[in-house]
């Protein structure tokens, strides 16, 4: 099931104030950039995560999950999708240990 557009709208509204959010459809879902720099899918309405070290410090009781068949797990964020400001700092501390994106071969 794919996601709804309303959905990723209210996602990227929670953690809006955290930089510069922008999403793109990937495979008739979406990924959330930071910058260019992904760090979140929105798959059959559900926001996952990258993990990173800070992140599941910073989120105690870590639940882990594949966005899609055959992917690796990241964190499903499902109770505090409510918490503004709980999600902006998970995005912040996320962005932060994330390595920058490889610079694109030009064709």
């Amino acid at each position: 099931m794919a996601s709804d557009q309303k959905f990723v709208d209210f996602i990227i509204d929670q953690v809006g104030c955290a930089g510069q959010i922008t999403c793109k459809k990937i495979f008739g879902e979406y990924g959330l950039y930071f910058n260019d720099k992904l760090f979140a899918l929105v798959c059959d309405n559900k926001l996952f995560v990258k993990p990173t070290q800070s992140g599941k410090a910073y989120i105690i009781n870590v639940v882990e999950a594949p966005p899609y068949p055959g992917a690796k797990n990241q964190f499903l964020i499902e109770e505090q999708l409510e918490d503004r400001d709980w999600l902006q700092k998970l995005v912040a501390i996320t962005v932060a240990e994330l390595p920058e994106p490889k610079p694109r071969k030009k064709k």
